[in-house]
Protein backbone atom coordinates (compact mmCIF):
# COMPACT_ATOMS: atom_id res chain seq x y z
CA UNK A 1 0.00 0.00 0.00
CA UNK A 2 2.74 2.35 0.88
CA UNK A 3 4.74 1.53 -2.16
CA UNK A 4 1.66 2.24 -3.92
CA UNK A 5 1.47 5.94 -2.79
CA UNK A 6 4.97 6.43 -2.98
CA UNK A 7 5.14 5.12 -7.47
CA UNK A 8 1.59 6.07 -8.18
CA UNK A 9 1.69 9.04 -10.80
CA UNK A 10 -1.06 12.12 -10.22
CA UNK A 11 -3.11 13.12 -13.23
CA UNK A 12 -0.98 16.55 -12.51
CA UNK A 13 2.32 15.08 -13.22
CA UNK A 14 1.18 13.86 -16.51
CA UNK A 15 0.02 17.54 -17.69
CA UNK A 16 3.07 19.06 -16.54
CA UNK A 17 4.38 16.47 -18.70
CA UNK A 18 2.75 16.76 -21.43
CA UNK A 19 2.99 20.19 -21.80
CA UNK A 20 6.69 20.20 -21.65
CA UNK A 21 6.92 18.05 -24.14
CA UNK A 22 5.34 19.62 -26.78
CA UNK A 23 7.80 22.16 -26.38
CA UNK A 24 10.70 19.53 -26.77
CA UNK A 25 9.42 17.64 -30.09
CA UNK A 26 8.90 21.29 -31.89
CA UNK A 27 12.48 22.16 -30.95
CA UNK A 28 14.39 18.54 -31.54
CA UNK A 29 12.16 18.01 -34.57
CA UNK A 30 13.59 21.40 -36.15
CA UNK A 31 17.02 20.14 -36.10
CA UNK A 32 16.55 17.40 -38.31
CA UNK A 33 13.50 18.91 -40.50
CA UNK A 34 15.67 21.50 -41.81
CA UNK A 35 18.86 19.10 -43.02
CA UNK A 36 16.72 17.45 -45.71
CA UNK A 37 15.48 21.22 -47.50
CA UNK A 38 18.89 21.89 -47.67
CA UNK A 39 19.22 21.05 -50.96
CA UNK A 40 16.40 23.47 -52.00
CA UNK A 41 17.25 26.15 -49.66
CA UNK A 42 20.68 25.98 -52.01
CA UNK A 43 18.13 26.61 -55.23
CA UNK A 44 15.74 29.05 -54.08
CA UNK A 45 18.22 31.55 -51.75
CA UNK A 46 21.15 31.47 -55.31
CA UNK A 47 23.76 30.37 -52.56
CA UNK A 48 26.00 27.06 -52.61
CA UNK A 49 25.77 24.26 -50.63
CA UNK A 50 29.01 24.95 -48.14
CA UNK A 51 27.36 28.04 -47.26
CA UNK A 52 23.82 27.24 -46.66
CA UNK A 53 24.66 24.50 -44.58
CA UNK A 54 25.32 26.98 -42.10
CA UNK A 55 21.59 27.30 -41.89
CA UNK A 56 22.29 23.46 -40.35
CA UNK A 57 26.01 24.44 -38.53
CA UNK A 58 24.39 27.64 -37.43
CA UNK A 59 21.69 26.40 -35.26
CA UNK A 60 23.82 23.73 -34.04
CA UNK A 61 26.40 26.29 -32.43
CA UNK A 62 23.91 28.33 -30.92
CA UNK A 63 22.33 25.52 -29.46
CA UNK A 64 25.92 23.98 -27.81
CA UNK A 65 26.43 27.66 -26.86
CA UNK A 66 23.37 28.54 -24.76
CA UNK A 67 23.30 25.46 -22.52
CA UNK A 68 25.72 26.14 -20.38
CA UNK A 69 24.09 28.81 -19.10
CA UNK A 70 20.52 26.79 -18.53
CA UNK A 71 21.38 26.17 -15.10
CA UNK A 72 21.89 29.38 -13.52
CA UNK A 73 19.07 31.27 -16.08
CA UNK A 74 16.97 28.61 -14.01
CA UNK A 75 17.80 29.51 -10.37
CA UNK A 76 17.98 33.11 -11.51
CA UNK A 77 14.74 33.81 -12.81
CA UNK A 78 13.18 30.21 -12.60
CA UNK A 79 12.35 26.93 -14.82
CA UNK A 80 9.20 27.91 -15.68
CA UNK A 81 10.13 31.49 -16.65
CA UNK A 82 13.17 30.36 -18.56
CA UNK A 83 11.19 27.76 -20.37
CA UNK A 84 8.44 30.52 -21.39
CA UNK A 85 11.19 32.81 -22.86
CA UNK A 86 12.81 30.00 -24.43
CA UNK A 87 9.90 29.04 -26.12
CA UNK A 88 8.79 32.64 -27.43
CA UNK A 89 12.27 33.35 -28.70
CA UNK A 90 12.43 30.06 -30.62
CA UNK A 91 8.96 30.33 -32.25
CA UNK A 92 9.94 34.57 -33.29
CA UNK A 93 13.06 32.87 -34.84
CA UNK A 94 10.99 30.48 -36.98
CA UNK A 95 8.43 33.27 -38.20
CA UNK A 96 11.68 35.29 -38.65
CA UNK A 97 13.38 32.24 -40.37
CA UNK A 98 10.23 31.66 -42.97
CA UNK A 99 10.45 35.68 -44.13
CA UNK A 100 14.02 35.25 -44.83
CA UNK A 101 15.09 36.67 -48.32
CA UNK A 102 18.69 35.41 -48.20
CA UNK A 103 21.04 33.05 -46.81
CA UNK A 104 22.77 35.73 -44.45
CA UNK A 105 19.58 36.75 -43.07
CA UNK A 106 18.09 33.13 -42.71
CA UNK A 107 21.64 31.55 -41.35
CA UNK A 108 20.97 35.04 -38.54
CA UNK A 109 17.32 34.13 -37.81
CA UNK A 110 18.41 30.09 -37.36
CA UNK A 111 21.23 31.57 -34.70
CA UNK A 112 18.45 33.61 -32.84
CA UNK A 113 16.31 30.35 -33.04
CA UNK A 114 18.64 28.15 -31.78
CA UNK A 115 19.22 30.21 -28.95
CA UNK A 116 15.76 29.80 -27.68
CA UNK A 117 15.57 26.10 -28.80
CA UNK A 118 18.90 25.36 -26.45
CA UNK A 119 17.49 25.70 -23.56
CA UNK A 120 14.16 24.32 -24.19
CA UNK A 121 15.17 20.66 -23.65
CA UNK A 122 17.63 20.60 -20.73
CA UNK A 123 14.99 23.09 -18.66
CA UNK A 124 12.29 20.56 -19.71
CA UNK A 125 13.87 17.91 -18.52
CA UNK A 126 14.62 19.96 -15.38
CA UNK A 127 10.77 20.47 -14.51
CA UNK A 128 10.29 17.14 -15.17
CA UNK A 129 12.53 15.80 -13.07
CA UNK A 130 11.53 18.41 -10.13
CA UNK A 131 7.97 17.55 -10.74
CA UNK A 132 7.99 13.89 -10.45
CA UNK A 133 10.92 13.04 -7.72
CA UNK A 134 13.02 10.32 -7.50
CA UNK A 135 10.43 7.56 -6.85
CA UNK A 136 8.50 8.62 -9.78
CA UNK A 137 11.58 9.28 -12.16
CA UNK A 138 11.60 6.25 -13.98
CA UNK A 139 8.04 6.57 -14.99
CA UNK A 140 8.15 9.84 -16.16
CA UNK A 141 11.23 10.07 -17.53
CA UNK A 142 10.38 7.43 -20.04
CA UNK A 143 7.87 9.13 -21.48
CA UNK A 144 9.76 12.65 -21.86
CA UNK A 145 12.77 11.44 -23.42
CA UNK A 146 10.88 9.99 -26.05
CA UNK A 147 11.11 12.67 -28.59
CA UNK A 148 15.12 13.12 -28.69
CA UNK A 149 15.01 9.69 -30.05
CA UNK A 150 11.97 9.71 -32.07
CA UNK A 151 13.33 13.07 -33.65
CA UNK A 152 15.66 11.94 -35.68
CA UNK A 153 13.33 9.38 -37.37
CA UNK A 154 9.97 11.50 -37.84
CA UNK A 155 12.44 14.53 -39.05
CA UNK A 156 13.11 13.50 -42.75
CA UNK A 157 9.65 12.50 -43.31
CA UNK A 158 8.15 15.52 -41.85
CA UNK A 159 10.06 17.73 -43.82
CA UNK A 160 10.21 15.99 -47.34
CA UNK A 161 6.22 16.15 -47.15
CA UNK A 162 6.33 19.69 -46.41
CA UNK A 163 8.63 20.47 -49.73
CA UNK A 164 6.66 18.34 -51.50
CA UNK A 165 3.36 20.06 -50.84
CA UNK A 166 4.11 23.45 -49.87
CA UNK A 167 7.03 26.42 -50.03
CA UNK A 168 10.19 25.59 -47.75
CA UNK A 169 9.56 28.59 -45.27
CA UNK A 170 6.52 26.44 -44.32
CA UNK A 171 9.34 24.48 -42.02
CA UNK A 172 9.85 27.16 -39.99
CA UNK A 173 5.97 28.30 -39.94
CA UNK A 174 4.83 25.30 -38.97
CA UNK A 175 6.71 25.82 -35.55
CA UNK A 176 4.55 29.24 -34.98
CA UNK A 177 1.22 28.24 -34.03
CA UNK A 178 2.80 25.24 -31.96
CA UNK A 179 5.07 27.47 -30.22
CA UNK A 180 2.32 29.74 -29.52
CA UNK A 181 0.15 26.90 -27.86
CA UNK A 182 3.33 25.78 -26.15
CA UNK A 183 3.97 29.08 -24.27
CA UNK A 184 0.52 29.87 -23.24
CA UNK A 185 0.06 25.72 -21.93
CA UNK A 186 3.70 26.58 -19.82
CA UNK A 187 1.90 30.20 -18.33
CA UNK A 188 -1.17 27.97 -17.53
CA UNK A 189 -0.07 25.20 -16.09
CA UNK A 190 3.96 24.82 -15.65
CA UNK A 191 4.94 24.68 -11.39
CA UNK A 192 7.18 27.85 -10.38
CA UNK A 193 10.49 25.89 -8.96
CA UNK A 194 13.06 26.80 -6.36
CA UNK A 195 15.98 25.31 -7.64
CA UNK A 196 18.06 26.94 -4.98
CA UNK A 197 20.21 30.36 -4.69
CA UNK A 198 21.65 31.47 -8.27
CA UNK A 199 24.62 33.63 -7.20
CA UNK A 200 26.12 36.13 -9.29
CA UNK A 201 26.88 34.49 -12.71
CA UNK A 202 30.07 33.32 -13.19
CA UNK A 203 31.27 35.41 -15.84
CA UNK A 204 34.84 33.96 -16.71
CA UNK A 205 33.46 30.22 -16.83
CA UNK A 206 30.36 31.35 -19.24
CA UNK A 207 33.11 33.03 -21.58
CA UNK A 208 34.96 29.72 -21.10
CA UNK A 209 32.13 27.53 -21.94
CA UNK A 210 30.00 29.56 -24.88
CA UNK A 211 33.10 29.87 -26.67
CA UNK A 212 34.55 25.96 -25.99
CA UNK A 213 31.75 23.75 -26.68
CA UNK A 214 31.03 25.35 -29.73
CA UNK A 215 34.35 25.62 -30.97
CA UNK A 216 34.57 21.50 -30.23
CA UNK A 217 31.22 21.05 -31.99
CA UNK A 218 32.30 22.75 -34.85
CA UNK A 219 35.51 21.30 -35.26
CA UNK A 220 33.86 17.51 -35.08
CA UNK A 221 31.00 18.33 -37.82
CA UNK A 222 33.60 19.46 -40.14
CA UNK A 223 34.83 16.01 -40.48
CA UNK A 224 31.22 15.25 -42.19
CA UNK A 225 32.38 18.84 -44.73
CA UNK A 226 36.18 17.49 -45.61
CA UNK A 227 35.68 14.31 -45.34
CA UNK A 228 39.18 13.64 -42.95
CA UNK A 229 40.38 14.10 -39.19
CA UNK A 230 43.80 15.58 -40.45
CA UNK A 231 42.16 19.16 -41.57
CA UNK A 232 43.09 22.47 -40.55
CA UNK A 233 39.22 23.19 -40.09
CA UNK A 234 39.06 19.97 -37.76
CA UNK A 235 42.21 19.84 -36.00
CA UNK A 236 42.38 23.36 -34.56
CA UNK A 237 38.93 24.08 -33.73
CA UNK A 238 39.00 20.80 -31.90
CA UNK A 239 42.14 21.81 -29.73
CA UNK A 240 40.86 25.11 -29.11
CA UNK A 241 37.90 24.28 -27.98
CA UNK A 242 39.29 21.18 -25.59
CA UNK A 243 41.73 23.92 -24.10
CA UNK A 244 38.82 25.67 -23.37
CA UNK A 245 36.43 23.29 -22.05
CA UNK A 246 39.85 21.92 -19.81
CA UNK A 247 40.70 25.49 -18.08
CA UNK A 248 36.64 25.71 -17.35
CA UNK A 249 36.78 22.36 -15.98
CA UNK A 250 40.16 23.75 -13.70
CA UNK A 251 37.99 26.85 -13.18
CA UNK A 252 34.94 25.25 -11.73
CA UNK A 253 37.52 23.47 -9.57
CA UNK A 254 38.24 26.45 -7.75
CA UNK A 255 35.13 28.79 -7.96
CA UNK A 256 32.72 29.63 -5.19
CA UNK A 257 29.94 28.86 -7.12
CA UNK A 258 30.81 27.59 -10.91
CA UNK A 259 28.37 28.05 -13.82
CA UNK A 260 27.98 24.66 -14.02
CA UNK A 261 29.32 22.35 -11.19
CA UNK A 262 32.08 19.52 -12.19
CA UNK A 263 31.73 18.16 -8.85
CA UNK A 264 28.49 16.36 -9.54
CA UNK A 265 30.76 13.49 -10.96
CA UNK A 266 31.86 12.89 -7.58
CA UNK A 267 28.86 11.17 -7.22
CA UNK A 268 29.56 7.53 -8.53
CA UNK A 269 26.01 6.74 -10.17
CA UNK A 270 26.11 10.51 -11.86
CA UNK A 271 29.58 9.91 -13.24
CA UNK A 272 29.07 6.65 -14.60
CA UNK A 273 25.52 7.27 -15.95
CA UNK A 274 26.98 10.60 -18.04
CA UNK A 275 29.88 8.25 -18.85
CA UNK A 276 27.05 6.12 -20.47
CA UNK A 277 24.92 8.81 -22.07
CA UNK A 278 27.89 9.87 -24.07
CA UNK A 279 28.46 6.36 -25.35
CA UNK A 280 25.11 5.68 -26.64
CA UNK A 281 24.94 9.06 -27.97
CA UNK A 282 27.94 8.22 -30.24
CA UNK A 283 26.46 4.81 -30.30
CA UNK A 284 22.81 6.01 -31.55
CA UNK A 285 22.73 9.26 -33.61
CA UNK A 286 25.84 8.25 -34.95
CA UNK A 287 24.45 4.90 -36.88
CA UNK A 288 21.52 7.03 -36.91
CA UNK A 289 22.86 9.09 -40.79
CA UNK A 290 23.98 5.47 -42.57
CA UNK A 291 19.94 3.67 -42.70
CA UNK A 292 18.81 7.09 -44.77
CA UNK A 293 21.52 7.64 -47.18
CA UNK A 294 21.94 3.59 -48.15
CA UNK A 295 17.70 3.77 -48.39
CA UNK A 296 18.12 7.22 -51.09
CA UNK A 297 21.89 6.42 -52.58
CA UNK A 298 21.39 2.99 -52.92
CA UNK A 299 17.78 1.47 -53.06
CA UNK A 300 16.39 4.77 -54.83
CA UNK A 301 14.04 5.69 -52.04
CA UNK A 302 12.55 8.89 -51.92
CA UNK A 303 13.01 11.24 -49.02
CA UNK A 304 8.92 10.58 -47.67
CA UNK A 305 9.95 6.94 -47.54
CA UNK A 306 12.88 6.47 -46.37
CA UNK A 307 11.64 8.26 -43.13
CA UNK A 308 8.44 5.55 -43.50
CA UNK A 309 11.62 2.77 -43.39
CA UNK A 310 13.05 4.23 -40.65
CA UNK A 311 9.90 4.05 -38.42
CA UNK A 312 10.18 0.64 -37.26
CA UNK A 313 13.17 1.91 -35.15
CA UNK A 314 11.03 4.21 -33.37
CA UNK A 315 7.86 1.77 -33.14
CA UNK A 316 10.56 -0.35 -31.25
CA UNK A 317 11.78 2.73 -28.71
CA UNK A 318 8.16 3.34 -28.44
CA UNK A 319 7.17 -0.93 -27.65
CA UNK A 320 9.19 -0.73 -24.94
CA UNK A 321 8.43 2.70 -23.21
CA UNK A 322 6.36 1.33 -20.51
CA UNK A 323 8.70 -1.59 -19.73
CA UNK A 324 11.92 0.52 -18.96
CA UNK A 325 10.91 1.87 -15.57
CA UNK A 326 9.88 -1.41 -14.11
CA UNK A 327 13.24 -3.22 -15.18
CA UNK A 328 15.07 0.29 -13.76
CA UNK A 329 12.86 -0.23 -10.42
CA UNK A 330 13.59 -4.15 -10.31
CA UNK A 331 17.11 -4.77 -11.43
CA UNK A 332 18.87 -1.19 -11.97
CA UNK A 333 19.49 1.23 -14.70
CA UNK A 334 23.23 0.17 -15.34
CA UNK A 335 21.86 -3.93 -15.56
CA UNK A 336 19.23 -2.64 -18.11
CA UNK A 337 21.28 -0.62 -20.15
CA UNK A 338 23.73 -2.95 -20.57
CA UNK A 339 21.14 -5.29 -21.89
CA UNK A 340 19.60 -2.97 -23.97
CA UNK A 341 23.46 -2.55 -25.33
CA UNK A 342 23.74 -5.66 -25.88
CA UNK A 343 20.40 -6.13 -27.53
CA UNK A 344 21.07 -2.93 -30.05
CA UNK A 345 24.50 -4.80 -30.89
CA UNK A 346 22.76 -7.46 -31.72
CA UNK A 347 20.68 -5.44 -34.27
CA UNK A 348 23.40 -3.77 -35.47
CA UNK A 349 25.39 -7.45 -36.69
CA UNK A 350 23.40 -8.22 -39.94
CA UNK A 351 23.97 -4.41 -41.31
CA UNK A 352 27.57 -5.19 -41.41
CA UNK A 353 26.84 -7.83 -44.43
CA UNK A 354 24.37 -5.39 -45.92
CA UNK A 355 23.90 -5.75 -49.54
CA UNK A 356 22.04 -4.08 -52.92
CA UNK A 357 19.06 -6.36 -52.42
CA UNK A 358 19.01 -7.06 -48.93
CA UNK A 359 15.27 -7.45 -47.60
CA UNK A 360 13.64 -4.36 -46.65
CA UNK A 361 11.60 -6.42 -44.21
CA UNK A 362 14.59 -8.08 -43.10
CA UNK A 363 15.98 -4.80 -42.84
CA UNK A 364 13.09 -3.23 -40.81
CA UNK A 365 12.86 -5.96 -38.51
CA UNK A 366 16.70 -5.44 -37.18
CA UNK A 367 15.38 -1.52 -36.87
CA UNK A 368 13.40 -2.83 -34.73
CA UNK A 369 15.20 -4.80 -32.54
CA UNK A 370 17.45 -1.57 -32.18
CA UNK A 371 14.54 0.15 -31.12
CA UNK A 372 13.84 -1.99 -28.45
CA UNK A 373 17.90 -1.92 -27.92
CA UNK A 374 17.92 1.61 -27.66
CA UNK A 375 14.53 2.04 -25.30
CA UNK A 376 16.13 -0.35 -23.02
CA UNK A 377 19.83 1.89 -22.66
CA UNK A 378 18.81 4.97 -22.76
CA UNK A 379 15.53 5.74 -20.79
CA UNK A 380 17.35 3.75 -17.64
CA UNK A 381 20.31 5.60 -17.73
CA UNK A 382 18.37 9.09 -17.75
CA UNK A 383 16.57 7.43 -15.22
CA UNK A 384 18.97 6.64 -12.84
CA UNK A 385 20.90 10.09 -13.50
CA UNK A 386 18.59 12.41 -12.22
CA UNK A 387 17.01 9.97 -9.22
CA UNK A 388 21.02 9.98 -7.60
CA UNK A 389 20.74 13.48 -6.88
CA UNK A 390 19.12 16.51 -5.04
CA UNK A 391 16.66 18.63 -6.32
CA UNK A 392 18.84 22.02 -6.04
CA UNK A 393 21.71 19.98 -8.26
CA UNK A 394 18.99 19.41 -11.51
CA UNK A 395 19.80 22.71 -12.81
CA UNK A 396 23.40 21.89 -12.92
CA UNK A 397 22.73 18.14 -14.06
CA UNK A 398 20.44 18.74 -16.58
CA UNK A 399 22.83 21.30 -18.88
CA UNK A 400 25.65 18.71 -18.43
CA UNK A 401 24.08 15.37 -19.57
CA UNK A 402 22.44 17.08 -22.77
CA UNK A 403 25.85 18.89 -23.92
CA UNK A 404 27.34 15.23 -23.13
CA UNK A 405 24.67 13.27 -25.37
CA UNK A 406 24.71 16.00 -28.18
CA UNK A 407 28.91 16.09 -28.17
CA UNK A 408 28.71 12.00 -28.20
CA UNK A 409 25.92 12.05 -30.74
CA UNK A 410 28.46 14.45 -32.91
CA UNK A 411 31.65 12.20 -32.33
CA UNK A 412 29.68 9.22 -33.29
CA UNK A 413 28.09 10.79 -36.66
CA UNK A 414 31.69 12.08 -37.73
CA UNK A 415 33.54 8.70 -37.53
CA UNK A 416 30.77 6.80 -39.28
CA UNK A 417 30.91 10.02 -41.82
CA UNK A 418 34.81 9.41 -42.55
CA UNK A 419 34.40 5.80 -42.64
CA UNK A 420 31.66 5.93 -45.32
CA UNK A 421 33.02 8.23 -46.99
CA UNK A 422 36.21 6.10 -47.34
CA UNK A 423 34.80 3.11 -47.76
CA UNK A 424 32.85 4.34 -50.61
CA UNK A 425 35.55 6.17 -52.05
CA UNK A 426 35.74 5.02 -56.22
CA UNK A 427 32.74 2.83 -55.79
CA UNK A 428 31.73 2.17 -59.25
CA UNK A 429 28.60 -0.61 -58.95
CA UNK A 430 25.90 -0.35 -56.22
CA UNK A 431 27.68 -3.59 -55.42
CA UNK A 432 30.74 -1.82 -54.19
CA UNK A 433 28.70 1.48 -52.85
CA UNK A 434 26.54 -1.10 -50.20
CA UNK A 435 30.19 -2.77 -49.03
CA UNK A 436 30.88 0.82 -48.53
CA UNK A 437 27.77 0.75 -45.73
CA UNK A 438 28.85 -2.66 -44.72
CA UNK A 439 31.96 -0.99 -43.36
CA UNK A 440 30.40 2.05 -42.20
CA UNK A 441 27.89 -0.11 -39.92
CA UNK A 442 31.01 -2.04 -38.66
CA UNK A 443 32.35 0.73 -36.87
CA UNK A 444 28.64 1.29 -36.05
CA UNK A 445 28.66 -2.24 -34.27
CA UNK A 446 32.27 -1.77 -32.76
CA UNK A 447 30.76 1.71 -31.19
CA UNK A 448 27.35 0.27 -29.47
CA UNK A 449 30.36 -2.87 -28.51
CA UNK A 450 32.41 0.03 -26.60
CA UNK A 451 28.97 1.35 -25.41
CA UNK A 452 29.16 -1.85 -23.37
CA UNK A 453 31.79 -0.79 -21.12
CA UNK A 454 30.09 2.83 -18.84
CA UNK A 455 27.39 0.58 -19.08
CA UNK A 456 28.98 -2.17 -16.92
CA UNK A 457 30.63 0.81 -14.61
CA UNK A 458 27.36 2.58 -14.31
CA UNK A 459 26.24 -1.12 -13.17
CA UNK A 460 29.10 -1.41 -10.45
CA UNK A 461 28.28 2.06 -9.91
CA UNK A 462 24.64 1.55 -8.44
CA UNK A 463 26.01 -1.52 -6.16
CA UNK A 464 25.56 -0.59 -2.46
CA UNK A 465 29.36 0.58 -0.99
CA UNK A 466 28.69 -0.43 2.45
CA UNK A 467 25.92 -0.51 5.23
CA UNK A 468 22.93 2.55 4.70
CA UNK A 469 23.38 4.52 7.86
CA UNK A 470 20.46 6.53 9.34
CA UNK A 471 21.69 9.65 7.98
CA UNK A 472 21.87 7.95 4.08
CA UNK A 473 18.41 6.75 5.08
CA UNK A 474 16.58 10.16 5.55
CA UNK A 475 18.57 11.48 2.85
CA UNK A 476 16.85 9.02 0.37
CA UNK A 477 13.51 10.63 1.66
CA UNK A 478 10.85 11.22 -1.68
CA UNK A 479 10.82 15.11 -2.69
CA UNK A 480 6.96 15.79 -3.07
CA UNK A 481 6.46 16.88 -6.35
CA UNK A 482 5.53 21.04 -7.11
CA UNK A 483 1.61 21.09 -6.76
CA UNK A 484 0.44 17.83 -6.03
Amino acid sequence: MNQDSTTRIEPYVWKVAGVVILGMIMSILDTTIVNVALDTLAKDLHTTISEIQWVATGYLLSLAAVIPLTGWAARKFGAKNVYIWSIVLFTLGSALCGIAASSTSLIAFRVIQGIGGGMIMPIAQMIMAEVAGPKRMGKVMSVTVMPAMLAPILGPTIGGLILQNFHWSWIFFVNVPVGIVAALLAVRMLPHSKLGEPGKLDWAGLVLMVLGIPSLVFGISEVGTTGTFNSPEVIWPVIAGLLLIGAFIRHAYRAERPLLDVRLYANRVFGAASLTTFALGAALFGAMILMPLYYQQIRGESVIATGLLLAPQGLGMLMVGPFAPRLTERFGGGKVATFGVAVLSLGSLPFVFIGVDTSIAFLSLMLLVRGIGIGLAFMPTMTVAYASLRKDQLSDATPQMNVIQRVGGAIGTAVLAVVLQQASEGATTATAAAQGFGTAYLWALGIALLALIPCVVLWRAEMPAGPVTEEERIAEVEIEPLGA
